[in-house]
């Protein structure tokens, strides 16, 4: 019976989950591949936010009759810009004037906002009912795990309105789509992100008070069913999607993209990566046959792309941390590991709910009942998930905290800042949090902040990177323990270096370099983007503060 209520409710995101719209790859077909194989973009983002000028239709009926019979003078790039054009963007003609970064921030949440989208046949992009902020550059859309850093600094602007904007359509998309996508984008629809709903809820319920949470609980609700999904049917050593069941009958969540195809966006990067796999695991094993071989180089290739697109859903995208041999991105192994951070996350939507149920009154007896009922599954559920976050994702060799790999069953020895969850949702007891802080202080903070992780892979989310919604869990965990002034001093390396950044070259950017102040920070499948919605967010917050 106690799972009655959550079969209810999975009913329903099933339906929606059949009714998605259409992605740029059904959508344009060869058109697609070859764009994107022939990189007429320097960036594979590019052509699958682009929106057509005409019916899909119609442009798909042409270039088929031009793949026929190609014209001597046929260029892919000048049909590609003949048909589709770029979405508009306020940040692209606005001009930095202020020399105070607090007033430029001010400035900016206007430049990054968007008003209610409408429907476009062919475009990627998913409408919103209600304005949001991006983060900016190449991010013509909402993010996920972006928007509860970018909140922070728009409750200190004041921006109240746009906050519940936001909460709004996160909970409009989890309504209509069965759970918060990566982005408000079709292409985005097959994973989420990082778990930050329930803190947004907190967030606006700090400043409008408890009765915010009897508003989204059907929304936290039905995310938590996508997390769980499956879960009530699982057999010990098995796994389902995002969740999995381990031999003692431990439950806990693993990030998960529901393909494995190359991603849209990054289409041809994910393609080359893919080929490199196979190329290195088959480089010394042999095949009766050709077809033997074929065989498993599409398994291999399909087992690839599922873990870049799980790596996305993570937000770390990408990271030694999800990688077998720390160093290459073929090595990748995103579905085998269960995260700390994502484990913590899911924790705190479980206290949520509990805390949830209990504040809901109802002059009717049976109805308080069942919501206590309710609360205390939760809150049993919430222990349940501590305890095996403790078992399982604690290092006691290195000290730290750590992804469990349930394949291999062992914990993850990396230092990196996944890490610090624990501390920020307090899940960690003070003789693990100290080891914890020590072990991140001493390999991981550096002259602008935090590093990602220690490794430098070329990646983007390895050193010699830091990234602001980690500063802001580090800098927030520690002082949770009482670590005040490790906290503070890890918060004034960071805010010095956007500000340096800023005072140099007018822009807050999405990352930036900690290890050498002088230099940008790089890495990853494209450029360093500006702009930047979470980091504007937790430079404003820190500013604040600690009155820097």
């Amino acid at each position: 019976m106690q799972y009655l209520f959550l079969l209810n409710l999975l009913f329903p995101a099933m339906l929606v989950l059949a009714q998605n719209p259409a992605t740029p790859d059904k959508i344009y077909d060869d058109l697609f591949v070859d764009i994107q194989m022939a990189k007429i973009y320097p960036d594979g983002k590019t052509f699958v936010d682009l929106v057509p000028k005409r019916s899909p239709q119609e442009i798909m009926a042409e270039y088929k009759k031009i793949k026929k019979a190609p014209p001597a003078d046929f260029s892919l790039k000048k049909f590609a810009e003949e048909n589709f054009e770029m979405p508009a963007s306020q940040q692209l003609k606005y001009v930095t004037r202020e020399k105070d970064v607090v007033t430029h921030i001010q400035s900016l949440w206007a430049v990054l906002k968007r008003n209610p989208d409408k429907p476009i046949d062919g475009s990627s992009l998913l409408p919103l009912p209600n304005p949001y902020i991006v983060p900016g550059g190449r991010f013509r859309e909402v993010y996920y795990w972006d928007s509860y850093f970018t909140m922070l600094g728009l409750k200190e602007s004041g921006e109240i309105k746009t906050i519940e904007d936001m909460v709004n359509n996160f909970a409009y998309m989890i309504n209509t789509y069965g759970h918060i996508p990566n982005g408000n984008r079709s292409y985005y629809l097959s994973r989420s992100q990082p778990p930050f709903f329930a803190l947004m809820v907190e967030l606006l319920a700090e400043i409008k008070g408890e009765a915010v949470y009897a508003t989204y609980l059907p929304a936290l609700e039905k995310e938590y069913q996508y997390w769980m999904m499956g879960s009530e049917k699982l057999a010990a050593g098995s796994a389902n999607q995002r969740v999995v069941k381990l031999a003692d009958g431990t439950l806990l969540n693993r990030y998960w993209d529901d393909l494995d195809i190359p991603r849209q966006e990054s289409y041809r990067e994910d393609v080359e990566t893919a080929e490199r796999a196979v190329k290195s695991i088959l480089a010394n094993k042999e095949f009766k046959n050709e077809k033997q071989k074929e065989k498993a180089a599409e398994q291999i290739r399909s087992e690839i792309h599922r873990h870049l697109r799980s790596g996305a859903a993570s937000g770390w995208d990408f990271s030694s941390r999800w990688f077998a041999d720390k160093k290459n991105i073929i090595t990748i192994q995103t579905t085998q590991f269960l995260p700390v951070d994502l484990n913590c996350l899911l924790y705190q939507l479980e206290l949520t709910l509990k805390m949830a149920y209990t504040k809901i009154t109802s002059s009717k007896s049976d109805v308080t009942a069942r919501n206590m009922a309710l609360a205390g599954q939760y809150e049993k559920r919430a222990k349940d998930r501590k305890k095996a976050i403790e078992q399982y994702c604690w290092n006691e060799s290195a000290g730290i905290y750590a992804d469990y790999n349930f394949v291999s069953q062992k914990v993850n020895d990396q230092v990196n800042m996944s890490g610090m969850f624990p501390l920020y949702f307090q899940v960690a007891d003070r003789v693990r949090a100290e080891k914890e802080q020590k072990a991140v202080i001493r390999d991981l903070l550096k002259d602008g902040g935090f590093l990602t992780t220690p490794e430098y892979t070329g990646q983007q989310w390895d050193a010699p990177n830091g990234w602001a919604p980690l500063q802001w869990i580090a800098i927030i965990g520690l002082e949770k323990y009482g670590y005040f002034e490790e906290s503070r001093q890890s918060a004034e390396r960071w805010v010095k270096l956007n500000k340096s950044v800023f005072e140099r070259t007018g822009k807050l950017m999405e990352k930036y370099n900690v290890t050498d102040l002088k230099l940008d920070a790089g890495g990853g499948e494209y450029p360093s983007q500006d702009g930047f919605g979470w980091t504007n967010g937790v430079l404003l917050a820190l500013i604040k503060k600690y009155n820097f």
